[in-house]
């Protein structure tokens, strides 16, 4: 499947670095994305979002014209006019539009897309975790991600970012999945892409120890016991052997 590469992206850095007292050494680099401007001729018409060393700080929903922060605590001591994206994306727009009447459309080469997925923390059953699917390596910015459990789809607790902006010019994009690990649960993170011929399910399910048989068990025990006994009568001797050299050296030599 070939794509036109009507695709423009705005983007605007800004790099801090701190150094020691001394001067000498950097302690710290940080990079701070101000306004990361996607607009493209397929699908929706576009995203803003601010980025902080490659985590989301806030989008602007097109759509609904607010601002969404993803730390609300930022929120009450930030704030963001979303005017100021509708009018980047406007003139994103129309810078594109220009260059498509003046050059040639090319074609642009759709990446496959990478999955992982992992839980958030260590999984104990029965308690609350979160499922990340994480998708690297997306060109063009499109993509569907769904969940999927034991087959079915999922439309509750689930929740995702906008596409984040990568050093070599391609996408991230994160999914999240609020769950209660149970034993008979089976996840799978779909990933739909113009890069896969076909939808991509990227299977997890909890990983339970097999418990082990009643033979295991009288077999294991046997040999703790047998450890345990060894140790009380190798102990034993060391303090027989003590008190012996004890008794030699208190002994009187002849005179």
């Amino acid at each position: 499947m070939i794509l036109n590469k009507a695709l423009i992206v705005g983007v605007f850095a800004l790099t801090t670095m701190m150094s020691s007292c001394g001067g000498e050494d950097i302690v710290a680099d940080h990079v701070a994305s101000y306004g990361v401007n996607v607009y493209q001729s397929h699908g929706p018409a576009g995203q803003y979002t601010h980025e902080f060393d490659g985590d989301e700080q806030f989008y602007v929903d097109l759509e609904k014209r607010e601002t969404v922060f993803w730390e609300p605590e930022i929120a009450k001591v930030a704030g963001f006019d979303p005017q100021g994206a509708l009018n980047n994306i406007a003139i994103l727009k129309h810078n594109l539009d220009i260059m498509i009447r003046r050059s040639n459309s090319t074609a642009a080469i759709n990446e496959v897309p990478e999955v992982t997925v992992l839980p958030k923390s260590p999984v104990v059953l029965g308690q609350p975790n979160t499922l990340i699917c994480v998708v690297d390596n997306i060109f063009p910015p499109m993509i569907n991600i769904t969940w999927l459990s034991n087959g079915h789809l999922v439309t509750e607790g689930i929740s995702e970012t906008s596409f984040l902006s990568k050093s070599d010019h391609s996408f991230q994009k994160i999914a999240y999945l609020t769950f209660l690990p149970s034993a008979d649960d089976i996840y799978d993170c779909k990933v739909e892409h113009w890069g896969l011929d076909e939808p991509l399910l990227k299977h997890w399910e909890p990983e339970i120890p097999a418990p082990m048989s009643e033979v295991t068990e009288t077999v294991v025990c046997a040999l703790g016991l047998s450890v345990g006994l060894v140790g009380i009568i190798v102990g034993t001797i060391f303090i027989i052997q003590g008190l012996r050299s004890a008794g030699a050296s208190r002994h009187p030599g002849p005179l």
